[in-house]
């Protein structure tokens, strides 16, 4: 039985010229998982708003043809209804959580969709195991990861046949995607339809019966994944001419942080080099974006301390003005930070003059959205132009939490490409968080793991290979 199809559906966002989509038709039965990929700004969120009824009942547009949902046509249908049939999960986790204890998000679906006391407890206790989440924990301390598998399990609680999902293995580690996407097979495997956008297809192919491909507006189906997986998933190669020395930027001194009760760090001890490049790895809530936060200056360590040497004279403090030009941040959540009315105004705002600003964007091919506002774009261009915004300030430190998500196979090449020309162009520190495997030894001259707060392993490039292969291992 059909669970999704588009049949020759067209769609332009109001205030755009050109149609996202033009025609575009694919078919999905139950019982499935599908992957719809493609290039960042291609349209796969599209036609997942679509599908959920986002489009047009909260984002307006131009839309024919014709969406059929577990074979009803859903056009003129609100949204209330749509989503009786078909959950969706979307990209930006923040988006979506509203209460501040883990058990209260998953039981806000639930309760309304009328379950009892009893079906609402057994659906957050199976989705909380399934998803290794604890129901008490407070959602602002999560990691991005587990952000992003609360709002799964919410979505995977109140049971909808069709579950449709945006990037969900974005900010996961490998285990994590594990998980997920067994979790999701299952599903599948008892009549489910699961509809998944993804561009890590390294993570995912693995796991999917059928692939499309959205290329100009037309949705196709990729007749051989093993060839498509290839093209998409091959190791980056290292462009950095980086030579670091011995000059301590930052250094860690039995550093510890607490939130609440919480411990998430405990005894940090590592430096900084100027001019290194540095990769922090580890599993989501191991507290890789806690200590990036703390190197910031975002948080205040509640035990030991970090030097600087990056601010010398006296009247320039930490968490200035003057120490955020030096020490920049790519958060993981790109809407945290993007504030201008347009993107050329976005990056033009640190940069040392107009025609730089033009240059990053020309660099980071941003050219062509100049006069869009950011928060219009899609996530992987919304990434792209906050780290664009950032590096325009060359920063001496520059902080990336995450910076490869959304990023389609050639952005992601171009992506670390001109982060490494930068580096090299710059003189400047990078510590960057990825679980991307693809670009993680291409971003790293020195890379540390994480477990429980603490360092337990630091090395080369060999580490990095080491840290994959075993979660391989692990799960194979």
């Amino acid at each position: 039985m059909t669970a999704v199809e588009l049949k020759n559906v067209s769609f332009r966002y109001e205030g755009c010229k050109k149609k996202v989509l033009e025609n575009a038709s694919m078919k999905l039965e139950y019982g499935s998982v599908a992957l719809l990929s493609g290039y960042s700004g291609e349209g796969k969120s599209t036609v997942l708003s679509l599908i959920s009824g986002i489009i047009p009942n909260v984002t307006p547009g131009e839309l024919s043809g014709e969406i059929l949902i577990d074979t009803e046509s859903i056009i003129g249908c609100k949204m209330g209804d749509i989503c009786h049939k078909a959950g969706i999960v979307l990209q930006n986790a923040d988006a979506q959580i509203i209460h501040q204890i883990v058990e209260d998000e998953i039981a806000f679906g639930c309760e309304n969709f009328a379950f009892s006391k009893e079906k609402t407890r057994d659906c957050i206790d199976q989705t909380c195991r399934k998803m290794r989440l604890d129901p008490g924990w407070k959602t602002r301390t999560l990691s991005g990861g587990q952000k992003q598998r609360l709002i799964t399990a919410a979505t995977l609680a109140t049971q909808q046949k069709i579950i449709v999902l945006d990037e969900p293995l974005a900010n996961l580690d490998k285990i994590g995607a594990d998980i997920l996407m067994n979790s999701l097979c299952e599903l599948a495997r008892s009549g489910y339809a699961v509809v998944i956008v993804e561009h890590r297809l390294d993570m995912v192919m693995p796991y999917v019966d059928i692939v499309f491909c959205i290329r100009e507006g037309k949705i196709e189906r990729v007749s051989d994944h093993m060839e498509y997986l290839c093209s998409q998933s091959c190791t980056i190669s290292d462009n950095s001419q980086s030579d670091y020395g011995d000059s301590v930027m930052l250094s860690f001194e039995n550093t510890g942080f607490c939130a609440g009760d919480r411990e998430i760090l405990r005894s940090i001890n590592f430096e900084v080099k100027r001019g290194e490049r540095m990769l922090l790895l580890g599993e989501n809530g191991c507290g890789k974006t806690t200590l990036l936060r703390t190197a910031a200056g975002l948080n205040k360590p509640t035990r030991g301390k970090i030097r600087q040497n990056i601010l010398r004279a006296p009247w320039q403090r930490k968490g200035s003005r003057k120490w955020f030009k030096a020490v920049g941040i790519v958060y993981q959540n790109p809407n945290f930070q993007l504030f201008m009315p347009s993107v050329f105004e976005e990056i033009a705002f640190g940069a040392q003059s107009e025609e730089y600003a033009r240059e990053i964007m020309k660099m980071f091919s941003l050219s062509h959205l100049a006069g869009r506002h950011p928060h219009s774009l899609s996530e992987g261009q919304k990434r792209r132009v906050s780290i664009a915004a950032v590096a325009a300030g060359e920063p001496e430190l520059l902080l990336l939490d995450e910076p490869c998500v959304g990023q389609d196979y050639d952005g992601l090449s171009e992506l670390v490409c001109n982060l490494n020309e930068l580096h090299d162009k710059t003189g400047c520190a990078m510590i960057t968080i990825t679980h991307d495997r693809r670009c993680a030894e291409a971003l790293c001259d020195r890379a540390v793991i994480i477990e429980n707060g603490v360092i337990s392993k630091s090395g080369g490039k060999e580490l990095v290979r080491d840290y994959f292969n075993i979660a391989d291992s692990i799960l194979y």
